[in-house]
């Protein structure tokens, strides 16, 4: 039997952090509680967009779709991570493993680029106000994110491939607790820089580009609004603003410090720790975040919440 396939047959064992099992009976809860967070909160950003017609503008349609992608970024992990924190069986099958890396690689690529479409978008409502709603319009925000999907698709199908047909003689042993490309890149057993000069120069088209964009759009932003003669004005622009721009910077500053980090100065599992953060808390913080910097979003869901406790309040009265 051709040893190359053997992976292909028997799958994969994810180690996790299988040598220290309190941790990961710790973790498991953590995670468990942070999903929870991200399944509510992102839910509730979602159904409150679209219930409140104040919020039918382009830049909570591009929030809704960040929210969206975050339900399907988290759902996608973490089931086969908590079976992997929780039980003794730490293996996943050829075609769960495939399907993992496929969709992990496909949405993330999707946060990175929506997040540069995001900061476009607000570059555009301060520095051209006058023409933000001619500019930004649904025919124009739909097709940027059909773009945004269809690139990132692109770019998994590529970069999975690429990395699924190198050879592995026999090596299904990931030290990790999800298929994450750069475990598998560890196991092939044929010389890979091939396959990471690749990564790495797609890596700068869906990573470092969209944030250069982002930069360079808050620096004309920042120029708009010391421009700015009015407090209130800029004080709004900064609160908007402000909630993307944190989102930016925990997401970018995690992958940045996760990825370019000298191999020898990392500790064995510090990318386990940072995978974990920006997949599992990043995702669940982003709702907190733009509520709590946006009185509009906060009085959307003060509506929300009080249409549930109507609903409620019916079907208890037409119980009774």
């Amino acid at each position: 039997m051709d040893q190359s396939n053997y992976s292909s047959l028997h799958g994969f064992i994810l180690l996790g952090f299988s040598d220290h099992y309190n941790l990961e009976m710790v973790l498991s809860g953590v995670v468990t509680i942070f999903y929870l967070i991200t399944l509510v909160g992102n839910t509730a950003i979602i159904l409150a967009s679209l219930l409140d017609s104040h919020l039918h503008t382009p830049m909570y349609f591009f929030l809704r779709n960040l929210s969206f992608l975050d339900l399907c970024f988290t759902t996608s992990i973490v089931p086969q991570m908590l079976v992997n924190l929780w039980g003794p069986d730490k293996t996943i099958s050829y075609v769960g493993c495939v399907i993992q890396l496929y969709v992990y690689m496909w949405l993330g690529s999707i946060e990175c680029l929506l997040l540069a479409v995001m900061s476009y978008d607000r570059f555009t409502a301060i520095c051209k106000p006058l023409h933000y709603l001619v500019i930004m319009n649904p025919h124009l925000c739909l097709k940027m994110i059909i773009m945004v999907w269809g690139i990132s698709l692109a770019n998994s199908v590529v970069l999975c491939t690429i990395t699924l047909n190198l050879p592995r003689c026999g090596n299904n042993i990931l030290d990790h607790f999800l298929c994450e490309l750069p475990a598998m890149v560890k196991i092939a057993c044929v010389n890979t820089t091939a396959v990471e000069m690749s990564v790495f120069a797609l890596g700068i088209v869906i990573v470092l580009t969209p944030l250069l964009l982002i930069l360079i759009s808050y620096g004309y932003i920042a120029r708009a609004v010391l421009r700015m003669k009015s407090k209130a004005g800029r004080r709004k622009a900064v609160n908007t603003c402000g909630s993307h721009l944190t989102v930016v910077s925990i997401f970018y500053g995690a992958i940045i410090y996760l990825y370019l980090q000298p191999g020898n100065s990392a500790s064995k599992d510090q990318g386990k720790f940072f995978t974990l953060f920006y997949t599992i808390i990043t995702p669940s913080l982003n709702p907190l975040i733009y509520t709590l910097r946006n009185k509009d979003m906060k009085d959307a869901l003060k509506k929300l919440v009080k249409i549930d406790y109507k609903s409620t309040k019916m079907q208890r009265n037409w119980k009774l």
